[in-house]
Formats: C-alpha cells, structure tokens, sequence
C-alpha cells in the first residue's frame, strides 16, 4: 500500500480520536454539575433492596469526590460512545471491504442500541435481583454496609460487561459478512455456544444462584439466535474471498 495512503489514513483515524476525547471531556464537563443525581441513579438498584434505614457508606475521605467524578466521566464516556463505535468501524471497514448492507450509519446506530439495551437490563432486571439476593444472605445479626466505591465499581462493570456482550449479533453478522464464519456453522456449534452462554453468566454474575444467572445466560442464548439471524441477512450471495484464510464453514 502507498505510504501516502497509510499516512492519510492514519490522520483520518487521528482526527477522529481527538473527537471522541473532545466529546468526551465535553459531556464530563457537562454533567459533573448533575454528578450527585448521575450517582443516586447509579445507587437505586442497591438502595432499592436494602432494609429500610440502610445507607451505603465510605472509609475513605476523597471516595465520594472520585465517584462523583467517575459518574460524569462515565456520562461523558456514553456520549462519545456512537463517535468510539465509528471510529473502530472505519479502522476496520476499508482492511476488509465493508460495504453494502453494513453501512457505517446501519453499524454505528446498532452498536450504540444494543450497548444502551444490555446495559438497561442488567440495571433494570439483573443488578436489583443481584443484589437482593447478596443482602438477603447475611443473618438478621448482620448490617448490610456496603461501600460506595466498591458498589460503584461493581455497578459499571456490571452495566459495561452486558452493554458489551449484547453486541454479539452484530459482531456475528460482521463476522458472516466478511466471510469468518458461516449460518451453518453458527447452527453446527449451537450447542456449544449454549454451554458456553452458561459458562459466561457464571463469570460476570456476581452471585451464585441458577435463577441470576439465568437471567444472563437467556438473554445470551437469545442474542447468539440474532446472531445467527443476522448471518443470514448479511452473508455475501457469493463466497468470500476477503480472509480465506480464516473463513470458518459448516
């Protein structure tokens, strides 16, 4: 490839960076004067669950400055999220050919939704059931005390695992697409993407009972059949002979 046309793409892939970072810095700023509400929006999952009277507390002076301060980072972060999603794509998208269907606006606008969709489960559905049943453990004789950093360093992994694991029917369909893996071998190896859905919610659920771990390994069973559906949409009608050497078939 021409040295000039690395180059110019490396200074496309530059300029794009440096306006994720501006984005970015602009929501932060933005949203540090709503931290406190970005935070207890964050906490009512917990504080929904706890016994009446209960408070999340802090053993460090500075942690709740540095949760404030995470909250709008995290905001600022979500803002830039569809500008990260386009820059990744046209990193990516020329290597291998990427037209057609998979249009940067089609690509961007999905990943940005199923991030927001895994993401709202996990704080709507999983993270309450979560963690009442981890309060629910301790006797009577026992306060729950949990600390404000360390949940809210729980909350965003938690919300950032699902928001990133529901991306798995796009990145299926892009897979197809550019000729990786194929429908038939995503129906072929059904059963063990199924064991491994399972598998997965062990790791990222953070208590030990079938019934929370269900509610992520179904929604990943779910998401691997939209995978499969978009494999179908978005296979080229003819062989690809983009990566040959990684194409993967039934």
């Amino acid at each position: 490839m021409d040295k000039n046309v690395i180059l110019e793409r490396l200074e496309k892939v530059r300029s794009r960076i440096v306006l994720c970072l501006l984005i970015m810095s602009l929501g932060f700023a933005g949203s540090y004067a709503f931290s406190e509400r970005i935070l207890a929006f964050i906490m009512r999952p917990l504080t929904g669950v706890m016994p009446p009277g209960e408070r999340a507390v802090f053993t460090w002076l500075p942690e709740a400055f540095f949760c404030h301060l995470k909250a709008a980072l995290g905001v600022g972060i979500l803002l830039a999220l569809p500008a990260v999603m386009y820059t990744i794509w046209s990193i990516f998208a020329p290597r291998h050919g990427m037209k057609g269907k998979l249009t940067p606006v089609l690509v961007v606008s999905l990943s940005t939704l199923l991030f927001f969709v895994g993401a709202s489960f996990c704080y709507f559905v999983v993270m309450p059931f979560a963690f009442k049943y981890l309060i629910g453990l301790a006797p009577e004789s026992v306060r729950p005390l949990p600390s404000l950093g360390e949940y809210f360093g729980l909350a965003c992994w938690l919300l950032f695992a699902f928001g990133a694991v529901f991306e798995l029917p796009l990145v299926v369909s892009i897979l197809s697409y550019i000729g990786i893996v194929t429908p038939a071998f995503l129906r072929k190896n059904r059963k063990y993407a199924f064991l491994l859905s399972f598998i997965l919610a062990a790791i990222l659920t953070p208590t030990p009972d079938v019934f929370n771990q269900l509610l992520m390994a179904g929604p990943l069973v779910i998401l691997y059949e939209l995978g499969i559906l978009g494999a179908l949409i978005f296979v080229p009608k003819k062989p690809s002979n983009l990566v040959p050497a990684l194409k993967i078939s039934g």
